[in-house]
């Protein structure tokens, strides 16, 4: 296997490699995956109302990764809540419940797309009351709905979630599959491999063509 050769395999392999881990191949949820999100819920202890919102969700799976779209507006005065020092304010709730979702999430090739503060109210509200004030937005990408139900049937999220519910005076959050997405990483990265491989590859053509000139 020639030099050029082995230089462009590598970042192909690489990429593959990324590729089939980010993406989730397994196709929408079964009825039999289904039912055993919906067996576990109800031996946590969800409600029925919850587990047949969770079902039709599940339902209507198409497959493919999702972002997950939140406006979060904190609780200046939020209550104690076990698990944490008494006094704690919202954001110091929230990123308790961070500490448990961040590495369930980056596990699951799911991670946070963008995060930051709001700069002013909202500027454009139709039928809607009370929503003019907000203290961030994030987007959150998930490698598929199997990711999401893998994650908030664990029994471990239930007492996580208290965290972020207390620290909440109110929050919007729904999913979105992205038509047009430029910032999805397999393309980001697809496009950084070659152009640091097709530099490299010139730049060694580049250096043989001196030295056969200078041979010659």
């Amino acid at each position: 296997m020639s030099m050029r050769m082995k230089l462009w395999l590598f970042p192909a392999l690489l990429y593959a490699i990324f590729v089939f881990w980010y993406t989730d191949f397994g196709g929408p949820l079964n009825d039999a995956e289904i039912e055993e999100f919906i067996n576990t819920m109800t031996d946590n202890g969800s409600s029925p109302d919850t587990i047949a919102f969770i079902e039709k969700f599940a339902r209507e799976d198409t497959g493919r990764q999702f972002l997950m779209v939140n406006n979060v507006d904190y609780n200046e005065n939020p209550p104690n809540v076990e698990g944490a020092t008494a006094g704690e304010n919202a954001e110091q709730l929230m990123g308790r419940y961070m500490e448990h979702m961040i590495p369930a999430l980056l596990s699951r090739a799911s991670h946070p797309v963008i995060m930051g503060p709001a700069v002013y109210s909202a500027m454009d509200l139709v039928g809607i009351d009370a929503a003019e004030q907000w203290d961030m937005a994030a987007l959150f990408r998930y490698r598929s709905r199997r990711a999401l139900l893998e994650i908030v049937t664990n029994p471990a999220f239930g007492g996580k979630h208290e965290f972020k519910t207390a620290a909440l005076e109110k929050t919007i959050a729904y999913p979105m599959e992205p038509q047009l997405y430029l910032g999805d990483p397999r393309l980001l990265l697809g496009l950084i491999l070659l152009a640091l491989t097709a530099l490299i590859d010139g730049l060694l053509l580049s250096r043989k063509l001196q030295q056969t000139q200078l041979e010659h």
